[in-house]
């Protein structure tokens, strides 16, 4: 039985569990992949844990039945944007090993913003949505409906983000050779 047939139809305990326990494996993965991410001296291994993320994420979106932004996800992101990351990597000279002088002394000012960010978007969510609930017969938005709404009233966005990511490799690019 499909993914997206057991969400759209009323759930059995046994079926939440399993959905339940599939997305806490996934929301752990990415978590600690998350972590190493930004605590490893490393920068290729940074990259590599970036891609386990990305990868996590475009799961979530099967388990929720959007199979479709789950392809996009890995099409654009695991491929195009790690490809785009990694040639940044490699064209700049970053050191392959770890890198000790990266680090200083204000971490605690990181570590203070990115509490303050959670507290102020924890918040929010819970203001906006906090006791809404989600209608229980969702059914998956064809493929069609999505890809005409991306190509007809985001088109501009669209290509601008393709563009933005040429002129990102093309500076990296330009930055490697000026040495």
């Amino acid at each position: 039985m499909q993914l997206a047939l057991i969400l759209a139809e009323e759930l059995t305990s046994t079926d939440a569990k399993v959905i339940n326990l599939f997305f806490a494996l996934v929301a752990g993965t990415a978590l600690i992949a998350a972590l190493k991410m930004v605590t490893t001296d490393n920068v290729v291994h940074a990259a590599l844990y970036l891609l386990v993320v990305l990868a996590a994420v475009a799961a979530v979106y099967v388990i929720l039945g959007a199979e479709f932004v789950a392809a996009t996800q890995v099409m654009v992101y695991l491929g195009a944007v790690m490809v785009l990351l990694l040639f940044g990597v490699m064209l700049t000279r970053a050191k392959i090993g770890s890198e000790t002088d990266l680090n200083h002394d204000q971490r605690w000012i990181g570590g203070l913003v990115a509490t303050s960010l959670f507290a102020v978007m924890a918040y929010s969510l819970w203001e906006g949505f906090g006791s809404d609930k989600l209608p229980a017969n969702l059914a998956p938005q064809p493929t069609a409906a999505v890809s005409d709404e991306i190509f007809s009233t985001y088109i501009i966005p669209f290509e601008a983000l393709s563009v933005l990511l040429l002129a990102a490799l093309i500076g990296a690019v330009v930055v490697a050779r000026r040495d």
